[in-house]
Order: C-alpha cells, then sequence, then structure tokens
C-alpha cells in the first residue's frame, strides 16, 4: 500500500511539473460585417502559420477586403485593400504544406495560390463547405490548411451571401458589392 500511494505522489509530482502544452494561436478577425476567431495549427502547417501571423503582426491584413465570395464555395482575402490596390506580398512564397493530414472542410481556412504549389503568399480562404477536391494527396499538392474558424462562423456565412459583380477593367469576378473588409486582426494568446 506504501509503495502504491509512494507511487502516486511522484506520478502527481510530475504531472504538476511538466510544462503546460503551448495552446494553438488563435487569432480575432474583425471585419466591417461582423467577427470570427481562428484557431492555427502550427504543429500541422508551421511554415504557414508563420507567415500568416506575420501578416497579422505586421498590420498588413488591416483594410484588406473579402475580395472573392463564392456562395458554397470559399471566402477570400487578404491580398487587396478596399480599392483593389494590391497589398505586396512581403515575406515572399511559402512552401506548400497541404499534405499535413487537414482536409478543405467546411470552417477550415486555407492558404490561396497560384497554379505553382509553393506560391502561396498572404492570400487566405475560408472553406464554405467541404473541398475535398482543394486537397493534397500522395501524387499531388493541394492547398494548405492551416486552421478553422472556431467562433463566428455565421459571419463567414453572411459574406457568404453577399451580393457580387464582376469588375469588368481587372475582370476581377464574385467580388462583393458591398467591400468587406477587415478592420483589425490580432493573435488573442
Amino acid at each position: 500500500m506504501r509503495s502504491l500511494i509512494k507511487t502516486a505522489v511522484i506520478a502527481a509530482t510530475f504531472i504538476v511539473s511538466a510544462p503546460a502544452m503551448a495552446a494553438n494561436p488563435v487569432v480575432e478577425v474583425e471585419t466591417s460585417v461582423g467577427d470570427f476567431k481562428l484557431e492555427l495549427y502550427p504543429d500541422k502547417a508551421p511554415k504557414s502559420v508563420e507567415n500568416f501571423l506575420r501578416y497579422v503582426e505586421d498590420g498588413s491584413y488591416v483594410d484588406t477586403q473579402f475580395h472573392r465570395v463564392i456562395k458554397g464555395f470559399v471566402v477570400q482575402g487578404g491580398g487587396y485593400d478596399a480599392t483593389f490596390n494590391a497589398r505586396p506580398s512581403t515575406y515572399g512564397e511559402v512552401v506548400n504544406e497541404s499534405k499535413n493530414g487537414l482536409g478543405n472542410e467546411r470552417g477550415t481556412i486555407a492558404m490561396a495560390r497560384k497554379s505553382s504549389p509553393d506560391s502561396a503568399t498572404r492570400q487566405f480562404y475560408i472553406n464554405l463547405q467541404n473541398n475535398s477536391n482543394l486537397n493534397g494527396s500522395s501524387y499531388k499538392f493541394g492547398y494548405t490548411v492551416f486552421g478553422k474558424v472556431i467562433e463566428g462562423f455565421n459571419v463567414i456565412e453572411k459574406m457568404a451571401n453577399t451580393k457580387t459583380v464582376t469588375i469588368p477593367q481587372s475582370g476581377m469576378r464574385d467580388v462583393p458589392q458591398q467591400p468587406i473588409v477587415i478592420e483589425n486582426i490580432i493573435i488573442n494568446n
């Protein structure tokens, strides 16, 4: 009995003295149509999370808009201000991490990119539904999921129901008629 108690005390001491696991970063996004929170997964997509957080920390996502809204697909932002001036990609391209086991499921956030797998920079999108066609696999690169909306998905759905237009000068389609602007974005922890 004494050795059982001694073992329990040693185990309890170890549990109490073990360092606490760091929580995943949480980012709060305040927009012109409401606020939402994202939990990021640095253990699954370290380069993408690091890249996203640099843009959050330097403030360059503030006053950008969700410039592409496709109901039943995605809302995309981070690259243009409210008057469609492109924001520079300050930190270069990010290595594609789409084979990390995270899927493009409803509510997840992922890096937008060009056709080259390693071409993501500052633009991101939030999935409005399960978009398995955007996932990576053993034979193809997909789009890197690096987090998920954990609060305020109703705001994302509100964005999805926004009336969109095509801008003739640029040919950009699915642009919200009334700009949806990021007013503030901060790291909560």
